[in-house]
């Protein structure tokens, strides 16, 4: 049985086998109804591991299944073409990059200088995933989310029309949960469906995994695509090479579109350039821009000027071919960026990504908030926690700051990525001990609560959450590298703020949490601190 076939069985064992029904016809049809029934159409975690083990070419029915949706729907694969997308995929930075480029195109979008503005819609579209607080955070029009209203609105517009369309006979046997898509590809539909009836004039689409059978390469015609810097993440479905992630991530260019990537691995880039001459298209290789020494960034990290300015040249190359005029060219890196370009670049917002806040309710400790998924990018964040925290006292008689590290990462190689974390820190910070303090929790967010609804997660083992059995494993594994430090566990993100809070109390100077791993642990921690100031608390 080949992949194809073993995909067509898990596939239809899924149909057979459904969760549950979302209480959609008799019940209320608000936002939170909505989160609700989006939540049933998330594949459990069996359901997850099984398709992981089917190997990279487990998704090859990812986009027929797409077309069918879309076409219950509705739509066309080629009607997305009217949102003239801007198509971003790669590993490391592709959701800075696409905030990166609709920070910009929102500096221009709303003004009259294009040669096509009478029929040019005005607003911006930003597709981007996982989301941190909100499911909503995934749509926004503008660099807003979406608001519940028309979230809930498109929601349900597209949940009746599937309904109405179970009837329907195809040949592809799509994953489905109750004849829906399952929860990325409902969502990825849900996006494209608000912008067309919303008429966004640009929609800048963030890639899920991958590329070549990633749902959002339903796209026929994108205006422009881009590859951000590659690395090893998604093995199991991407291949154990570079250059086989390079293969899947190149899946989007199309041919006539031009497209741009940054610095890569050589064996990376041979495979890009392949892949852009079997499309049929140029890529261009951007180099950090001349200007990028002068600019502030809305978003922290030294690393972030690669990614804007790979934004920079696939912002410019959209709007040249929409007829805006008085635009650096894409090819141009040394020259002066027009005022547009500088604000859009400084006021891009991106929460989770090198996020510095101050505690509201303990002074003298921050949080140094920031992603990290996989080896490069735990680095990453590892190198700018360095750098932004790591001041020198002010006086021999100042206190150095205590560090605690807030950890979990509870899908992939987690011992692997702590020991990465170690290792770059105490490079970074020339120490040995890099933090005094090290907390692992599970991506549970409140004690009582558990998980609010748009932080519900089932492709994780149940088990291994309850037990705290990743968190064990975790502290274990902290004790081993540094033994001087204190290691603790909780069971849910509340706790663990409560905790830092703790020991900053009992602290003589500042204290500095660095919360880094899984973004569905940043999501919550962002949760438990906006939570807080929203309620006055």
């Amino acid at each position: 049985m080949d992949s194809v076939q073993r995909c067509r069985a898990l596939v239809r064992h899924l149909n057979t086998h459904s969760r549950r029904h979302a209480s959609s016809n008799n019940g209320p049809r608000d936002y939170n109804a909505a989160v609700a029934a989006l939540n049933t159409l998330q594949s459990n975690f069996s359901i997850v591991e099984a398709i992981k083990k089917l190997g990279p070419g487990w998704n090859q029915q990812a986009l027929p299944e797409m077309r069918e949706w879309a076409r219950r729907i509705g739509y066309e694969p080629s009607d997305f073409d009217t949102l003239n997308p801007v198509h971003i995929a790669g590993t490391k930075g592709k959701g800075s990059t696409s905030a990166f480029v609709s920070s910009i195109l929102a500096q221009y979008l709303p003004t009259k200088r294009s040669i096509h503005v009478e029929r040019l819609p005005s607003s911006v579209g930003l597709y981007t995933s996982p989301h941190l607080r909100f499911v909503r955070e995934r749509i926004q029009i503008n660099n807003r989310p979406i608001s519940e209203e028309i979230f809930a609105k498109y929601f349900w517009e597209l949940w009746d029309r599937f309904e109405n369309s179970r009837s329907v006979e195809s040949e592809i046997i799509p994953r489905n949960s109750e004849g829906k898509p399952v929860y990325f590809h409902y969502l990825t539909l849900m996006a494209l469906h608000c912008y067309l009836e919303e008429k966004v004039g640009s929609a800048v689409i963030e890639c899920g995994i991958g590329g070549e059978y990633d749902t959002t390469n339903i796209l026929m015609k994108p205006s422009v695509t881009g590859i951000t810097s590659l690395g090893m993440d998604h093995e199991s479905l991407l291949g154990d090479t570079i250059e086989s992630i390079a293969w899947h991530k190149a899946g989007i260019f199309k041919e006539d579109v031009p497209a741009f990537t940054v610095s890569q691995p050589d064996s990376a880039l041979r495979v890009l350039r392949d892949r852009a001459a079997e499309r049929r298209t140029e890529l261009h290789v951007v180099p950090r821009h001349k200007a990028m020494g002068t600019i502030k960034l809305g978003l922290q990290g030294d690393f972030q000027q690669t990614n804007a300015s790979l934004a920079v040249a696939i912002a410019a190359q959209h709007l040249q071919r929409l007829g805006y005029s008085g635009l650096p060219d894409p090819h141009d890196h040394a020259s002066a960026l027009p005022e547009e370009f500088v604000a859009g670049l400084g006021n891009a917002r991106l929460g989770g990504r090198c996020d510095m806040r101050t505690d509201t309710k303990r002074d003298g400790l921050t949080w140094y908030i920031d992603g990290g998924h996989n080896l490069e990018s735990i680095e990453v964040a590892a190198k700018w926690f360095a750098s932004a925290a790591n001041k020198p006292p002010s006086s021999p008689l100042t206190t150095r700051s205590t560090r605690i590290l807030l950890f979990n990462q509870q899908t992939r190689d987690a011992g692997t990525l702590a020991r990465r974390l170690h290792t770059t820190l105490a490079t970074a910070l020339d120490d040995n001990h890099p933090f005094q303090h090290a907390i692992f929790c599970p991506n549970v967010t409140y004690e009582n609560a558990g998980y609010k609804a748009d932080l519900v997660s089932m492709n994780t083992n149940a088990h291994d959450i309850s037990s705290l059995k990743v968190q064990k494993d975790l502290a274990a594994t902290w004790d081993k590298i540094d033994p001087d430090a204190s290691v603790h566990v909780t069971g849910t993100i509340e706790e663990a703020v409560a905790l830092a809070r703790s020991i900053a109390g009992e602290s003589a100077g500042k204290v500095d949490v660095m919360s880094t791993g899984s973004l569905h642990l940043v999501g919550g921690l962002i949760e438990v601190l906006e939570s807080e100031i929203e309620a006055g608390k």
